[in-house]
């Protein structure tokens, strides 16, 4: 995809390719992914990348991972 995540830490939220999507904490370093309420995967921080997990077919896997990485680089230097 040509275009960027955009982050927002305080409302955690994540806009891209066309959609505002929900990131909601299981722990640290594993959050759920929401499309207007309804889970869509997860992404997990673990060695040193995120990991999308797809849960829907709302939403492809290239696409999770780019809001994983966003997130997450965002998270960390907040």
């Amino acid at each position: 995809m040509s275009d960027s995540p955009a982050v927002d830490v305080s409302s955690r939220t994540v806009t891209h390719a066309g959609k505002t999507f929900t990131m909601r904490p299981l722990s640290n370093d594993e959050w759920t992914v929401l499309v207007e309420g309804v889970p869509v995967g997860r992404v997990v921080f673990s060695f040193g990348a995120a990991n999308p997990v797809v849960e829907s077919q709302a939403v492809t896997e290239e696409v999770l991972g780019a809001i994983g990485e966003a997130w997450f680089a965002a998270i960390d230097n907040s």
